[in-house]
């Protein structure tokens, strides 16, 4: 069922952070997908949007890279265990997808998502930018996560939600 973002009533830091996200962009017959925690949801110039990072090295960049629309796919508890095969194997080297045993969906404007997810967010790029050492005001975190000035930054995204569709609960 199609709502207004502004109707979801998820706790984000916990969508997000526990139980994780697919991060998918291409086309039919031509895409990937990968698992995700980093990110987040907001209002930012006028608009509802979310953040995601991505690692240039990630086979799924080149496709978020290209197309104008990605998707983020959020799946109940039950898929904890695929979305982590799906955040650890590369669609460059193996069929990810039909390992997944999820079923590719594709919404109106041709994005890729999954029928299996519970939430489907469609996401337009509006900015985009490197995460670089020297904005770092917090030295830990770079040590932590970047292994310091040498580091293999995100990319980080910033996208507007154009779409937000919500599997509803069987008990309704």
């Amino acid at each position: 069922m199609k709502i207004d973002i502004k109707e979801l009533s998820e706790n984000v830091v916990k969508l997000i952070g526990d139980h994780w996200m697919l991060v998918s962009a291409g086309e039919r017959g031509a895409f990937n997908t990968m698992t995700a925690n980093w990110g987040g949801m907001g209002y930012l110039w006028n608009k509802p949007v979310v953040f995601v990072f991505v690692r240039p090295e990630r086979y799924t960049y080149q496709f978020v890279e290209k197309h104008e629309l990605f998707s983020l796919s959020f799946f109940a508890a039950e898929y904890k265990k695929t979305l982590g095969v799906l955040g650890t194997k590369s669609g460059r080297d193996m069929d990810k997808m039909g390992a997944s045993g999820l079923t590719p969906v594709f919404t109106e404007s041709g994005t890729p998502a999954f029928s299996e997810a519970r939430i489907v967010l469609e996401c337009k790029k509006l900015y985009s930018d490197m995460i670089s050492a020297e904005n770092f005001i917090e030295r830990d975190i770079l040590e932590k996560w970047y292994g310091g000035t040498k580091g293999d930054f995100h990319r980080m995204y910033v996208a507007e939600i154009v779409g937000c569709e919500v599997k509803q609960d069987k008990n309704e």
